[in-house]
């Protein structure tokens, strides 16, 4: 049975057999003698996205991987860098150095900030995230083509990422055929992907896409 540890564009943790192409964590979130998530859904405001394999180190997902049998922090898995972004994750600098700084260099840049540092991020982006208490924006289907791609709005449970003209629908097994944002037309939307990261891909950052995405 497959653990409750896959991360949806909501930033909402479900228990589904596809795993995605990123891992990430917010720190200790799960019991690992039962492999079951506590109540709370985050220990820290560092959300953060990681690769799933370095340097050939092995985790035991919800396990024990502290020196001394502790927990350890819970391995979350995302279908991709777009989902990671609009759940409120950000870029880890330990694993994925060079877009973490990318990230965050970016950061600066739209927010006039001379010297950024991860916290500041992690900071106004735990404000924004819905899965901290956020309240993402009503958007109209005229203002969607000026969000950036990567973005993530949601009609009701339902997810759309935004690339070029087109919305795909999201799913954990990956994006639907795309649709034109005419489709969209006088409904209910709300951008789910956090207003600080909707800055950052403003100012150019390439998130990963799924490759369902290119289909």
């Amino acid at each position: 049975m497959p653990l409750q540890n896959r991360v949806d564009p909501f930033g909402a943790i479900h228990a589904v057999p596809e795993r995605g192409l990123f891992m990430g964590n917010r720190g200790i979130i799960h019991d690992p003698e039962t492999k079951t998530l506590l109540r709370k859904r985050w220990a820290l405001p560092a959300w953060i996205i990681c690769v799933c394999q370095r340097r050939g180190v092995r985790r035991e997902p919800m396990g024990r991987n502290r020196p001394g049998g502790k927990a350890g922090w819970t391995e979350l898995f995302f279908l991709d860098e777009v989902t990671a972004l609009a759940a409120g994750h950000r870029p880890c600098f330990f694993c994925r150095r060079e877009r973490a700084t990318d990230f965050v260099g970016r950061f600066g840049e739209a927010f006039d900030v001379p010297e950024p540092r991860a916290p500041m991020v992690d900071k106004r982006l735990h404000k924004e995230r819905l899965a901290s208490g956020g309240r993402p924006p009503a958007v109209s289907s005229d203002e969607l083509a000026g969000l950036p791609d990567g973005a993530v709005v949601a009609e009701g449970e339902i997810a759309y990422a935004l690339r070029g003209d087109k919305a795909l629908r999201w799913s954990f097994a990956g994006y639907a055929d795309p649709v034109s944002f005419d489709r969209l037309t006088d409904r209910p939307l709300r951008v789910l992907t956090p207003a600080t990261s909707i800055s950052v891909l403003r100012q150019g950052y390439a998130p990963v896409w799924h490759p369902s995405a290119d289909t």
